[in-house]
Order: C-alpha cells, then sequence, then structure tokens
C-alpha cells in the first residue's frame, strides 16, 4: 500500500504557507519593521544582491528605519534601490548611513497594500493546488499501475483535497488579519 507520501505533500503546502508569511511580513503597516527592506535587491559587484547582504537594517524610532552600509562605494546603489522598490520610500544619506523615515499611510497606498497582499495570497493558493495536481496525479498513476486500489486511492485523495483546503483557509485567514492590520488606521 504507496500511493503517495501525504508528509511530502504536508510539507510542501507549509511552504506555500511559510513564503506567504513572508511576503506579507514585508507589506507596511503602520509601525517600522525591519522587514519592509527584505524585498529590496541592490544591484552589488556585478550581481543583484539582497540588501541585508551590504547592509544592517535598523528600527532606531517606531516610524524610522535605519540602514548601515558596510562598503562606502555601495551607499548610492543602496539608495537608488530603496527608492526603484516601489514601497514608497526617501531615504536621507548620512554618510555610510540611510535613515529611512515612513511616511503616514494614506487611503489611497493603504488600498494598494491590501490589492498586494492578495496578489501574495493568490500566489500561495496557487502553490497549494500545484501541489494537490501533483499528489492527485500520483494517485492515479500508482491505482493505474496496481500499487494502490480505488478505496485506498479515493481515501488518500480526500486526505489530499483536505489538506489544501485547509492551507487555502489558512491563506485566507492570514490575509484577512493582515488587510485589517493594514487598513487599520
Amino acid at each position: 500500500m504507496s500511493g503517495v507520501d501525504l508528509n511530502d505533500i504536508k510539507r510542501r503546502m507549509d511552504g506555500a504557507i511559510t513564503a506567504f508569511k513572508s511576503d506579507i511580513s514585508s507589506l507596511r503597516t503602520g509601525r517600522a519593521s525591519a522587514n519592509i527592506l527584505d524585498p529590496v535587491t541592490v544591484e552589488a559587484y556585478g550581481s543583484r544582491v539582497p540588501l541585508n547582504q551590504v547592509a544592517n537594517v535598523t528600527v532606531p524610532e517606531p516610524r524610522m528605519l535605519g540602514v548601515s552600509i558596510w562598503d562606502k562605494s555601495m551607499v548610492g546603489a543602496v539608495d537608488r534601490a530603496i527608492r526603484e522598490s516601489n514601497l514608497g520610500l526617501n531615504p536621507i544619506v548620512d554618510g555610510q548611513n540611510l535613515r529611512i523615515p515612513l511616511p503616514e499611510l494614506n487611503e489611497e497606498r493603504r488600498k494598494s497594500l491590501v490589492k498586494l497582499a492578495h496578489e501574495y495570497g493568490e500566489k500561495a493558493k496557487v502553490a497549494a493546488r500545484h501541489v494537490r495536481r501533483d499528489g492527485m496525479d500520483g494517485l492515479k498513476k500508482a491505482e493505474k499501475d496496481g500499487s494502490i486500489g480505488q478505496d485506498e486511492s479515493r481515501a488518500q485523495s480526500e486526505k489530499v483535497q483536505k489538506m489544501t483546503d485547509d492551507t487555502i483557509s489558512d491563506v485566507d485567514r492570514l490575509l484577512a488579519d493582515k488587510e485589517k492590520e493594514i487598513m487599520q488606521v
């Protein structure tokens, strides 16, 4: 009795949730968080690298981020990367450091952040559905090969569907929480 590895399917669906949590943690709410700059990549030494590989990000005040750049020659590239990152931030260059005041979120910006959160949510749901499809294909193949019976195949496919439903409802719950957090004035 084999079929598909339900633990592997669970692990892959948990991976979709983890990636989604990482994506939405970078969305800005009212408070400063070092995660806001996670999606920023900098043109450094001939390739694009994450900001945290060329600088430290700190939160000195609730509405301010500090970026300490390790290599003086990188200050311009980091400044440019943050400005072009679509996060609506304007760094103030102070030697080898950047101070980034976080502006109040206006209604329009909040709505665009919610829209972005929904895009991230949809991406996570699609990932979960891909995992489900792989699992179902594996079950069909196993049933066709005769390595599992029809009843076992049906039982496992119900488990795979339940995992998918649970994953999608987790995404929806996290998305609703993030949306409430973003829209809170």
